[in-house]
């Protein structure tokens, strides 16, 4: 019992000396602790309410609206999304409405709550649904390519840009 002790011992010396496990016990308890900080700056960030300039509201408009009209013209005029065959409501129509208010919805509790972190998932959620929407207008309404581009530009991609560049700043400022 005492050669399988000195064994165990001799085994453990070679693999791990006692001071490289008191080490990484150390090290490990150090970044669990910084990952633990991690999580509370992020949650102070998210419960930290940011100040709007007047520029940064005029984007949130422009990024807004068309979540509230499109689903009225959808609704209103079938035609218009659907082609000129559609008279009824469509599940595609039905499925367009819905993504547009849910999206807009959120939009208007995050910016109710003031919360950085959320408007900046929305925008960018918002910016990739635009990059794809576009294209598809263009393809599948045959819309004049300049009039779209410069809706687009102004409605959508500028407002984004603006958005999210404003709102990282406020999270960096904040964060430090």
């Amino acid at each position: 019992s005492a050669c399988v002790a000195r064994k165990r011992s001799a085994v453990r010396s070679r693999l791990a000396p006692p001071h490289f496990l008191e080490i990484s016990r150390t090290l490990l308890l150090r970044n669990h602790s910084n990952a633990r900080l991690k999580i509370l700056k992020i949650m102070e960030l998210s419960t930290k309410k940011i100040n709007y300039s007047w520029l940064f509201l005029i984007s949130l408009f422009l990024l807004i609206w068309p979540m509230f009209i499109g689903p009225f013209i959808a609704i209103k005029n079938p035609s218009f999304f659907g082609g000129s065959g559609i008279t009824e409501f469509t599940l595609s129509l039905a499925l367009y409405v819905a993504r547009n208010l849910a999206v807009g919805i959120a939009f208007l509790i995050a910016i109710y709550l003031r919360n950085a972190p959320i408007l900046f998932i929305l925008i960018v959620i918002r910016f990739i649904t635009d990059l794809i929407d576009a294209p598809m207008f263009y393809i599948f309404k045959d819309s004049d390519l300049v009039g779209l581009i410069l809706i687009f530009m102004v409605c959508c991609y500028l407002p984004a840009i603006f958005g999210l560049r404003y709102l990282w700043k406020e999270m960096n400022v904040r964060n430090s």
